[in-house]
């Protein structure tokens, strides 16, 4: 006699997250962010600290009136940086559009700086699946060295989790051995619990770095989303023994919030990520601040 009631076959994305605690309380993930920067933030307010924040800044310019002027102006300023301050480490990453990545390839002159683009339908994600791979494609041949994308949030909120895992794998094929940089646009998510299986699903699928927001939507990076990511990178590699970065970006506008990130990656994950293989800060505003500090006096570098 057949059973007329099947149950639904568990799917091996489900399967992959059943394996972490992703039962979250948004209260107390608030409250346990909350004790942590409280307790830990002002110890690392050190002048060796934010030199290492500005090796770790991705320099991003992704505005609607970007020109190759405006880029090149950009590139001219980190190479001058490397001339006139060489006892300091520069930044880790030139981040652009991709039509810009041939500019920056061929001006760049700092060997440790990586040229990153967005691709593959940023900022929204929605476009045909070929079109997000060909983009890729055309900025990795262009000069990138690594590639941000933001994960499909609309397939992960209606609970596609196949659909949105196969195309972040086939954007980490199409990057091979560069790294890919996934964005979780956490504000769309809203939620610990959808953060944390966000989380999972796009290092199960490939991702390299697990990044926070584009920047374009709010609210953008938040504390509580960092925990939650970290956490969920430390659970992974825990399982995995792959070791997965961590991006915030959007709404990172003064030094406190990058040390606010970098207390959080140093208790949760440990001094592993403490560096710029591991760990990105995504923004333009906190260069010229973090650079005045170390410098001693107010500076518009960039």
């Amino acid at each position: 006699m057949t059973d007329q009631n099947p149950q639904p076959t568990q799917s091996k994305y489900d399967a992959a997250l059943g394996k972490y605690d992703i039962l979250l309380n948004d209260a107390e993930v608030a409250a346990e962010t909350a004790a942590i920067v409280g307790a830990k933030r002002a110890a690392n307010d050190t002048p060796d600290v934010r030199k290492f924040l500005f090796n770790c800044l991705d320099l991003t310019s992704l505005h609607t009136e970007d020109n190759d002027a405006g880029i090149l102006r950009l590139v001219q300023q980190v190479n001058r940086l490397d001339e006139e301050h060489p006892d300091l480490k520069n930044v880790a990453a030139i981040c652009v559009y991709p039509n810009f990545a041939e500019i920056v390839r061929d001006t760049l002159e700092v060997e440790d700086v990586q040229i990153a683009c967005v691709a593959g339908g940023f900022p929204s994600s929605q476009t045909f699946p070929e079109v997000k791979i060909a983009e890729t494609a055309l900025a990795l041949s262009e000069g990138a060295t690594e590639i941000d994308i933001v994960m499909p949030v609309g397939k992960f909120l209606a609970d596609d989790y196949e659909a949105m895992c196969d195309e972040i794998e086939e954007l980490k094929e199409t990057c091979k051995t560069h790294r890919l940089k996934v964005i979780l646009e956490t504000g769309a998510l809203q939620t610990a619990q959808n953060i944390k299986k966000a989380s999972i699903l796009a290092m199960y699928a490939g991702a390299d770095f697990i990044k926070t927001s584009t920047g374009k939507q709010q609210p953008a990076a938040t504390p509580e989303a960092a925990f939650v990511m970290c956490h969920a990178i430390k659970e992974y590699y825990e399982q995995t023994g792959r070791r997965v970065g961590f991006k915030p970006a959007g709404g990172l506008n003064t030094v406190d919030d990058a040390l606010t990130y970098y207390t959080l990656v140093k208790e949760i994950l440990g001094d592993e990520w403490l560096n710029n293989f591991y760990f990105r800060l995504g923004t333009s505003r906190l260069a010229n601040l973090l650079l005045s500090d170390i410098l001693g006096q107010e500076t518009k570098w960039f």
